[in-house]
């Protein structure tokens, strides 16, 4: 059943089983709040496996792009276009959430994103990143980091 992300109350739904949960809500309702003011789009999730491609398409561009593979369990995942761009997200039971950024149109912009949730350890996997503090109203201290997609997809 798909759950709308609210910005104003914030609430762990869907993401209980995660030990960051509280700022892993924080970090999804910041990016409510991001797509709601800029692109009057409705952030809306479902679980994991009702948005079983969205998981996939982001593991597909993780393996291919980098050889990385995501060790925990995705909790909730969306895929929509705003903008002329394809935006899919995944939120881990870790308290990461990843999103792929990709412009439909030639040439544009593609991009992978990693955010790791206020108090969580950077997994094994991104190690080799560097990753950009940044603070938010709703999530605490949001670290993050992002690398281009070459490919197609």
């Amino acid at each position: 059943m798909p759950y709308v992300v609210d910005f104003a109350n914030v609430s762990t739904v869907g993401l209980e089983s995660s030990p960051v949960a509280d700022a892993l809500a924080g970090l999804r309702a910041n990016e409510a709040r991001y797509y709601r003011n800029k692109y009057d789009h409705v952030f809306t999730v479902g679980t994991a496996e009702e948005e079983q491609d969205a998981v996939d398409r982001v593991a597909r561009v993780l393996k291919e792009e980098r050889g990385i593979v995501i060790g925990s369990p995705a909790l909730e995942a969306t895929d929509f276009e705003v903008d002329g761009m394809r935006m899919t997200y995944v939120f881990y039971e870790s308290g990461l959430s990843i999103n792929v950024m990709y412009t439909l149109a030639e040439g544009g912009k593609r991009a992978v994103g990693f955010k790791l949730s206020d108090g969580m350890d950077v997994p094994e996997e991104l190690s080799s990143f560097k990753f950009a503090r940044q603070k938010s109203r709703l999530a605490g201290t949001i670290r993050g980091s992002y690398f281009v997609i070459k490919g197609e997809y």
